[in-house]
């Protein structure tokens, strides 16, 4: 096993390479400066007019330097002038040339080894400075180039081989998904085992799940299980804005796991590149459609006899290329559902392992109580329960703790910051009370779970109904009641306020309510007029996508359909009312209550609604 290399202080070498990049660069400056930095110019004079201003007294010395001449003037510090004669000094000092009136001062001095070396440094420095700089420069320049180089390489990163690896064992639940992935795992260690019955491997495994179901946590357990090389990359680091850069990430991606198969390469969100090819307005020279068609090719082209396998994940693949999912490709479709109670509880108990918790703690009552709920969703509310638990100062994770972060989950956190004036509360309290009474008479509604008028999420109040098991079908009567208690809440409000008096605070139940019914009409074909007939809209594709392609239904469809919707709405707020006004009493003592206590629990509940009944004009004779 490959020992693991240190992680490199990019961010320290970075910083030392800059700042000695801006030393050199001042130091340069400096040695310019002072090298090429203007001096007092001296004044050419002919050795005749030297000699004649000596013999006047005019000069107050002068210093010679081989053949060189530097005067100085009476009255002056330094030498203004310059002269040249040959002999230097010692021709000035013969006899005869200099009359007794001379007084300047004459001296002859050879060049030191200070300032032989100083003439030296100061032209060779700013020389050597330049160099460095220059070939910083340069290296600089050759380490863009080789990023350029590397611009069309695969960004993918190889997992598999480190010493914390995901098993098999560590994920709960979906035993179909990991009995496909186990024998893909199988085969990659066994390959003679299959071969021999002349068995091919599989060229691709599509993961297919809601978010939060575990895709890529699957993927980690096959190659924490596999042993083999184990290349994952994501769909979106393949797409740049230069046309052709995609398709040559996936060449070099391909060509690397070829080297090192078997191997395995996991792309995640794979619509992000996979979508049905037509749908942009880039056409075909879309840079997305030409990293689908290089994949495309690369799994099943004419070189494929190769030992790699693709594992893909994706959330939408009713969005993807048919090209893409057809038998030598995707040969495998492993569809990853959320999690039944059982499941739930494994999951629980995987995520509670390293958490210590009480005796009050029921993960059993927990999962009963989280249908719908992914697998993302239950590690959210268990480490919800130990923030809580954290944040109290206790040792240990309560149920009252669970509870609280279960609701935190699924309606959202309690608000109790938010102040409302007394009618709000009133207002809020009846609303909340005819959704409850409505749910708890209907025949085929979910029972009432708990009733709150503490503002929670984006919401002033919540009633929240739980079914008492996990369900796979729904039926009309079922839908019908979820209509008739989402209508209970503004219908509440119209006959203690009237007409006039309704709020805004029935809008989320009104959208969720026309939702649900025009998705029974067109999704389910539960309609009275257009049963059995279903008028799907894929509202998967782009925009352009949806501009170009036709309604797959007509205008007098659309019509009709609209009708449907009205019908379903109508009868649910004709029920809703029927049965809240057969129980204004049980209503105003519900109302009561929630004000009194804020918070109802289902029993505490259930019992100032044990007199409420179903007006028989309400109920749906089956």
């Amino acid at each position: 096993m490959p020992t693991k290399k240190p992680k490199r202080t990019t961010s320290v070498s970075n910083t030392i390479r800059l700042s000695l990049f801006w030393a050199i660069v001042i130091l340069a400056a400096l040695a310019m400066w002072a090298f090429f930095s203007p001096h007092q110019p001296l004044k050419d004079v002919p050795i005749s007019q030297v000699i004649k201003d000596a013999n006047e007294g005019k000069l107050a010395k002068i210093e010679g330097r081989g053949n060189d001449l530097k005067i100085t003037v009476k009255d002056q510090d330094k030498p203004t002038q310059a002269s040249y004669i040959n002999g230097g000094v010692g021709t000035l000092l013969r006899e005869g040339t200099l009359n007794n009136k001379g007084r300047a001062v004459i001296s002859d001095s050879a060049p030191s080894d200070n300032t032989i070396m100083w003439n030296i440094l100061t032209f060779v420095i700013p020389v050597v400075l330049i160099g460095i700089l220059f070939m910083f420069m340069m290296r600089q320049a050759q380490g863009q180039n080789s990023q350029a180089m590397s611009f069309g390489k695969s960004k993918a990163k190889l997992y598999g081989l480190d010493k914390e690896r995901i098993k098999f064992e560590d994920i709960a639940g979906n035993d179909n998904a990991k009995q496909d992935l186990e024998e893909v795992v199988d085969f990659l260690k066994h390959p003679k085992k299959y071969q021999g019955l002349g068995a091919k491997i599989p060229k691709g495994v599509l993961l297919v799940g809601s978010p939060g179901t575990g895709k890529t946590m699957l993927a980690r357990a096959v190659a924490g299980e596999a042993n083999v090389p184990f290349f994952s990359i994501s769909g979106s680091e393949f797409v740049e804005m230069f046309v052709g850069v995609g398709a040559s990430r996936v060449r070099d991606l391909f060509q690397k796991a070829k080297k090192n198969s078997p191997a395995i390469i996991f792309i995640d969100e794979i619509d992000a590149v996979g979508r049905k090819r037509g749908s942009g307005m880039g056409g075909g020279h879309d840079e997305r459609e030409q990293t689908l068609n290089q994949i495309l090719v690369e799994m099943d082209g004419f070189d494929s006899d190769t030992n790699v396998i693709i594992i893909a994940a994706t959330n939408r693949a009713d969005v993807l290329d048919p090209a893409l999912l057809r038998p030598g490709r995707f040969d495998r479709h492993v569809t990853i559902s959320l999690p039944e109670r059982k499941d739930r509880e494994a999951i629980l108990k995987v995520h509670f392992k390293n958490k210590p918790t009480d005796d009050s703690v029921d993960l059993d009552k927990l999962a009963a109580k989280t249908a719908g709920s992914s697998g993302a969703d239950l590690a959210n509310m268990a480490n919800e329960a130990a923030i809580i638990a954290a944040r109290r100062d206790s040792k240990v994770i309560t149920n009252d703790d669970l509870t609280e972060a279960f609701e935190k989950v699924a309606i959202g956190p309690e608000r109790k910051a938010k102040v409302m004036n007394d009618h709000e509360k009133e207002l809020t309290a009846y609303h909340e009370a005819g959704h409850a009474i409505v749910g708890h008479v209907l025949p085929d509604s979910d029972p009432v779970h708990k009733i709150t008028i503490i503002p929670r999420g984006g919401t002033g109040g919540v009633t929240w109904f739980l079914p008492p098991e996990d369900k796979s079908y729904t039926s009309v009567y079922e839908y019908k009641d979820i209509l008739a208690r989402a209508m209970g809440g503004r219908i509440a409000e119209k006959l203690k306020y009237g007409d006039d008096g309704v709020t805004t605070g029935a809008g989320s139940d009104l959208r969720s309510a026309t939702q649900i019914a025009r998705d029974m009409i067109i999704e389910q074909g539960m309609g009275s007029k257009l049963r059995n007939q279903v008028f799907h809209e894929d509202n998967g594709g782009l925009m352009f996508d949806k501009m170009t392609r036709e309604r797959p239904y007509s205008d007098a469809t659309a019509t009709e359909i609209d009708k449907e919707v009205e019908a379903l709405i109508t009868e649910a707020a004709r029920r809703a009312e029927l049965v809240i006004s057969h129980n204004i009493p049980v209503l105003e003592k519900l109302k009561d209550a929630l004000l009194e206590h804020e918070t109802l629990e289902e029993d505490a509940a259930s019992k100032y609604m044990a007199k409420a009944v179903l007006p028989k004009e309400a109920a749906l004779h089956k």
